[in-house]
């Protein structure tokens, strides 16, 4: 079985939507125990349980959100000293609605998690090309969900996004769970 940790940040729900499509792919994996939950009711301790974590929030500013970066800074950060989450799986996800092709800024929230996460030792997943609502939803970093139209219209986040979401949480799933078995053999 791989414990997998989804854990987001929301202003809006935008963001926990996502999350909760990327769990519901993630639970269709085999073997696959799922936990999903805020980052502010999360500790360092859930995240040394899982054999992966998949981390989201909205774009701030162009950039992560600032209660995703505080929990990475509170939470992971002292486990960067005793290398606790090297050759663990991570991967992200984010929602934004400002100018641009990828939401706004979600390529670079996501960068930014995801250079946390490498700073960490962690093995990141990335979100391939061929994946299921890639061209509505999905750049190489991973999955994410316009909440704004270009004119700044809030809009609901697409079949698209949230299919490639999904797909990209049971991908996710396999690779932590096929990693556990390899290990386990």
């Amino acid at each position: 079985m791989g414990r997998i940790l989804i854990a987001y940040a929301t202003d809006k729900g935008a963001t926990r939507r996502l999350a909760d499509a990327i769990a519901e792919g993630a639970r269709g994996a085999p073997g696959a125990a799922v936990t999903l939950d805020d980052v502010d009711a999360l500790s360092a301790a859930d995240v040394l349980q899982a054999d992966g974590v998949l981390f989201g929030g909205p774009v701030h500013m162009g950039g992560m959100h600032w209660r995703a970066k505080r929990f990475i800074d509170r939470e992971c950060g002292p486990l960067w000293k005793e290398s606790d989450l090297s050759d663990r799986y991570c991967g992200v996800f984010a929602t934004g609605g400002g100018y641009g092709g990828a939401g706004g800024g979600c390529d670079l929230a996501m960068l930014a998690m995801l250079s946390n996460f490498a700073q960490l030792g962690m093995v990141i997943v990335p979100l391939p090309r061929a994946t299921p609502g890639f061209a509505d939803g999905g750049c190489h970093w991973g999955p994410y969900g316009r909440t704004n139209a270009p004119d700044g219209a809030p809009i609901p986040l697409s079949d698209g996004a949230l299919a490639c979401a999904r797909a990209y949480g049971r991908r996710f799933a396999e690779l932590v769970a096929a990693r556990r078995l390899r290990r386990a053999g």
